[in-house]
């Protein structure tokens, strides 16, 4: 009996011994298992730093645009620098298609935008568009700011404005990679001619320059009386349509506006009296505002 006791109490300790064993070897084929995942994500840690280190996009400046509000006219472009791989500068404005001139940022900043005073707004539009371009610089995506249905964003403290152009543009400028500029300092550009005694109306040219190219162009002029020349066509005052003519003013010194912009402001062929036959519908003199509107771009360059 006690033979027996003896043989079963040591079978007893060898099946804990090897139960041990058991466990132990389990415990090193999990960490042998797990050990490989982790050493696998460090190095895809290690690969990413660098990646986030010198940014993901390519060197270069950026344009894009957004349709331009049928309302207003004022047609929102960005421009974005990337160095790098990081966009480090961000430049939110607009020129107005309607009106052409100055953009929207010195409109605003020369106090004639009117965001405080007539909007009600805390701060001025440029003010704003500041804060925004300093968000994407921080988060470098502008899928990062949030919009509303109404196009404003709770992200940024002190925007109230409408910053969904802001980030169609942006996004529409990532998209279509480093744009090369034109020639033109960016910025608005008029330029008038002399007063016509038989007329009694001036030439008036105004451009706006963006991304170093013409983006928009007006060709008017101006009375005595200090009226628009083509806001008096479109009100009927002019009368050509009345003197037997295809068109009122307005409409065919639009034509001529598409031309010149089309064309890069190469002006068309013109006879002795400042008239085309290169562009379809104009039967008006142009020749002047071509002109102009040269004289206007030597303040460009």
């Amino acid at each position: 009996m006690k033979k027996a006791s003896v043989i079963l109490s040591s079978a007893l300790v060898l099946g804990t011994l090897l139960a041990g064993c058991g466990n132990s070897n389990k415990a090193e084929n999990a960490a042998a298992t797990t050990a490989p995942v982790a050493t696998a994500t460090a190095a895809a840690e290690a690969t990413a730093a660098p990646a986030a280190e010198t940014g993901k996009y390519q060197d270069g400046t950026y344009y894009g645009t957004v349709d331009a509000d049928p309302e207003t006219g004022w047609q929102t472009f960005t421009q974005l620098t990337v160095e790098g791989g990081k966009i480090t500068k961000a430049d939110w404005n607009a020129f107005n298609v309607k009106k052409a001139g100055d953009l929207k940022k010195k409109v605003s900043e020369d106090g004639n935008y009117g965001l405080v005073k007539i909007g009600g707004a805390k701060s001025e539009w440029h003010e704003q568009a500041a804060l925004a371009e300093a968000y994407l610089i921080e988060k470098q995506d502008p899928a990062a700011l949030t919009v509303n249905a109404e196009g404003k964003t709770d992200a940024i403290s002190g925007v109230s404005v409408h910053v969904s152009d802001f980030v169609g543009a942006a996004q529409a400028a990532l998209a279509a990679g480093p744009a090369q500029a034109g020639p033109y300092k960016d910025g608005g550009y008029t330029a008038e001619g002399e007063m016509d005694a038989t007329s009694g109306w001036k030439s008036t040219v105004a451009l706006s320059v963006a991304n170093g190219n013409v983006v928009a162009v007006n060709f008017s002029g101006v009375n005595a009386a200090g009226d628009d020349k083509k806001q008096y066509s479109v009100d009927g005052k002019y009368g050509m349509k009345a003197g037997g003519a295809a068109a009122e003013w307005h409409e065919e010194i639009a034509l001529a506006e598409k031309y010149f912009l089309e064309n890069k402001g190469v002006a068309p062929t013109l006879d002795a009296e400042g008239k085309t036959d290169a562009i379809s519908g104009v039967s008006i003199h142009v020749g002047e505002y071509f002109t102009l509107a040269q004289k206007a771009l030597e303040g460009a360059k």
